[in-house]
């Protein structure tokens, strides 16, 4: 599927390109992870919040810095497995097909990419507009 930058398309509703949108928060440089925000739109009838669709990729052995959002984060694994830790939660599995959601805004979590190959997913936030889309922080914590 393309992207054009002009506009996109989806189920017939008109979404403004990511380029419109307020800047999304960078992830610091991290070997062998990479994410990229593909798509912002707004959400009809809820003004302060807006729905980001971020494709990520995890090289063998990768991990995501820990990080929180602010806001609702889904996710759905493409190719390979992931293993997801959340503050507070045993670390669980997740393989092609599968997904998964976070839905405690501010609660760090990290993906780490647990086989042999290269791990692809995209992830959905539901964030409040104006707000740092990704914040780093130190470790997961207790």
């Amino acid at each position: 599927m393309r992207l054009y930058p002009a506009a996109v398309t989806i189920a017939g509703c008109l979404a403004l390109p990511v380029h419109a949108q307020a800047p999304a928060s960078a992830l610091p440089p991290t070997p062998g992870f990479a994410s990229r925000p593909i798509l912002a739109s707004p959400i009809s009838g809820i003004d302060q919040k807006e729905l980001v669709l971020i494709s990520v990729t995890l090289e063998p052995g990768a991990s995501s810095p820990p990080h929180t959002h602010p806001g609702d984060c889904y996710g759905s694994v493409i190719d390979g497995t992931i293993e997801l830790r959340v503050r507070g939660h045993e670390p669980r599995r997740v393989a092609a097909g599968e997904a998964y959601a976070n839905t405690a805004p501010g609660v760090p979590h990290q993906l780490t990419n647990v086989g042999s190959t290269p791990v692809r997913l995209i992830n959905t936030l539901v964030v409040e507009k104006g707000k740092p889309r990704t914040v780093t922080v130190q470790d997961l914590g207790p």
